[in-house]
């Protein structure tokens, strides 16, 4: 069942018109007698009406507040709490440190817990636990987590985080190795509704798909699509792949690996990997065109048409297995309020459900105004 094809509710009539129209055949049935449009029982009754339809509109409201397709705010939190779902904290950024010491010490050297690093930006990463770099080595790896939450944490690439905020005896250098990531914001509403929807699979263990893709969505906001399936008996490969259509990195799929190998989650004899999904390149060459009758308006239609680019770039690449389809294209352009448009990338093609299609080079032509 698809949310977005249910159809819409109304739980009270609060059209304006229809209720001051029952309101005055109601009260001339009763006294048996026309109001006039100046007789100050009907003007009465019309600021009565005014009270109607806004009591009528609070009424609707919050009947459709017990609806998941449109609860909103802390009423969905409520609806999540029927099925055990509840939504997604803030979560702080993730990343490897590689610590390396001037030269080899006779006596092991301890990196506390807490010792930061930055970018020089502001935003600080801390080592989760201490660190000891044994006697004789010059290195160790430890992870750390950003000290502020949200995303704000993410797309620090490796080597980015190398100055030293807190400084330690001997230690020459302290730097990611990976990019940093993990890093979300409070779950939003849509996000929230859409894994309250699939939380009934939640109620087998991670075997079936679906309970796969619940438990992985559930391990980070920041995760929009999961594929799992099966490539011999007894293996799970899952897919992530994240909001915006980014590839997730080490940080993430370590994550979600964790949150699926809980033996609360996992079946006992399933292998589970978990896996970023393989980028399908695709260029975009095109041009359009503007009808001459909407010349005042054609920097405007331009403007329209890049926007529509740029939704279908990122609409092509938001689900896992989404054909490369150009027909998107032409009805974004055509919405935009191009007249007609030419296409020559992309061409249709079919991708797998563990590959993400991702745009490459993009040239987008306005090819000049024309007549009907």
């Amino acid at each position: 069942m698809n949310l977005h094809n249910m159809p819409n509710l109304s739980f009270a009539e609060r059209s304006p018109e229809l209720i001051e129209s029952n309101i005055i055949k109601t009260v001339e049935g009763l006294l048996n007698r026309k109001l006039a449009r100046a007789d100050p029982l009907r003007l009465f009754l019309m600021g009565v009406e005014s009270i109607i339809v806004q009591q009528r509109t609070i009424i609707d409201h919050a009947a459709k507040m017990n609806l998941l397709v449109y609860a909103v705010n802390d009423h969905i939190d409520h609806l999540g709490a029927l099925v055990g779902t509840e939504r997604i904290g803030e979560a702080s950024a993730h990343t490897t440190l590689k610590l390396l010491l001037s030269a080899p010490r006779e006596a092991a050297t301890l990196i506390p817990k807490g010792m930061r690093v930055t970018a020089g930006d502001g935003i600080m990463f801390a080592l989760d636990t201490a660190v000891t770099i044994p006697q004789g080595e010059i290195s160790a790896f430890g992870t750390a987590t950003c000290t502020m939450p949200g995303a704000i944490g993410n797309g620090y690439k490796a080597g980015e985080l190398k100055t030293i905020v807190d400084p330690v005896p001997f230690l020459q250098s302290a730097s990611n190795t990976t990019t940093t990531e993990g890093g979300a914001d409070t779950e939003d509403d849509e996000s929230y509704r859409e894994r309250i929807h699939e939380a009934p699979d939640k109620f087998s263990t991670a075997g079936p798909s679906l309970a796969y893709a619940y438990h992985a969505k559930s391990a980070s906001a920041l995760i929009a699509d999961v594929y799992a399936h099966t490539p011999a008996r007894g293996e799970v490969d899952v897919y992530v792949l994240l909001r915006g259509g980014i590839v997730p990195g080490e940080e993430i799929l370590s994550l979600v690996g964790a949150k699926l190998n809980d033996t609360s989650i996992r079946p006992l004899t399933d292998k589970v990997t978990v896996k970023a999904p393989a980028p399908v390149a695709y260029n975009v060459d095109a041009v359009y065109y503007i009808d001459r009758r909407d010349a005042t308006e054609a920097a405007a239609i331009q403007k329209r048409a890049e926007s529509a680019v740029q939704d279908f770039i990122l609409w092509q690449k938001e689900r896992l297995g989404r054909d490369i389809n150009p027909t998107e294209l032409y009805y974004r352009l055509r919405g935009a309020g191009v007249k007609r448009a030419e296409i020559k990338l992309p061409v249709f093609a079919k991708t797998e459900k563990n590959q993400v299609a991702v745009a490459d080079q993009i040239k987008v032509t306005f090819g000049g105004l024309e007549d009907e």
